[in-house]
């Protein structure tokens, strides 16, 4: 498994194509490897289990967006580097070709029940609601921070980990309440939620049928802390992903070591 890294110049229009339609982006990402044939999204060849290509966009600023790519394959990025990097720093210097690329199992390896990280995942959090008894369940988005939080919430043990509980001095509400005593996720966890985006576009960038309906997803960003409960179930989640639309850049989850006491005192 490989984890990799690749900064979007955004200020090139080719870059911009990319962010703009996520089935692009993922046709970019699956180019990075030779030996997979172009296959659409949940099409054949999308594997249901093991470990799988997964992709994430981190906006961090206008100016400042990553691709991060895990795959069972070290991938070859260079199409992207010409179409939506900086291909002259690229050529100018041979051992940055622009974009990073680690091995991803000796992390994984080392991940062990008890420990604590702080983690970030890009979902679509869903459920599937029928408005009349006679009529088939639709999945639907949730469209509010606390219906998706409590969409992860209600994954976590299943998926390896326990998101952290804030301390009771650190809550603003008395038990991580509201008034009428329903749980606010919000302020009982350490876990926010963040750029809400809703997308919509064509499944297959050829496809020009009249009156066929674009995809459309709803997407957010978790920040938070979580504690291993099972490794092996973790690994499975952070290789495999946690929910729907993985082609269209979610599912993936990624971890970092908490900062030390020194690192919080300065």
């Amino acid at each position: 498994m490989y984890l990799s890294r690749f900064r979007i110049n955004t200020a090139r229009p080719g870059a911009r194509r990319l962010l703009s339609s996520p089935q692009s982006l993922h046709a970019a990402v699956m180019s990075s490897f030779p030996h997979l044939l172009p296959t659409a999204p949940g099409g054949p060849g999308t594997p249901s289990e093991g470990p799988r290509v997964l992709w994430r966009l981190d906006h961090n600023a206008s100016a400042e967006v990553f691709l991060y790519v895990v795959s069972p394959d070290r991938p070859d990025l260079t199409h992207l580097v010409e179409q939506a990097g900086w291909p002259a720093a690229a050529a100018a210097d041979p051992d940055n070709p622009g974009w990073q690329t680690r091995p991803y199992a000796t992390f994984l390896d080392r991940l062990a029940q008890d420990t604590t990280w702080a983690f970030r995942l890009t979902a679509n959090p869903v459920h599937h609601i029928r408005r009349k008894d006679d009529e088939p369940t639709k999945r639907t988005a949730h469209l509010t921070p606390v219906h998706q939080m409590a969409w992860l919430l209600e994954r976590q043990e299943r998926c390896g980990f326990r998101i952290c509980e804030k301390p009771d001095n650190k809550r603003l509400l008395p038990g991580g309440t509201t008034h009428n005593k329903a749980v606010h996720h919000g302020d009982r966890y350490e876990l926010i939620v963040r750029d809400q985006r809703n997308l919509s576009f064509a499944k297959s960038r050829s496809d020009s049928t009249p009156g066929r309906r674009p995809v459309t997803l709803v997407a957010v960003t978790f920040d938070g802390r979580l504690h291993v409960t099972d490794p092996d179930l973790l690994r499975r989640t952070l290789t495999q992903g946690l929910g729907k639309a993985k082609a269209y850049g979610c599912g993936l989850m990624t971890l970092a070591p908490l900062p030390t006491a020194d690192e919080r005192s300065q």
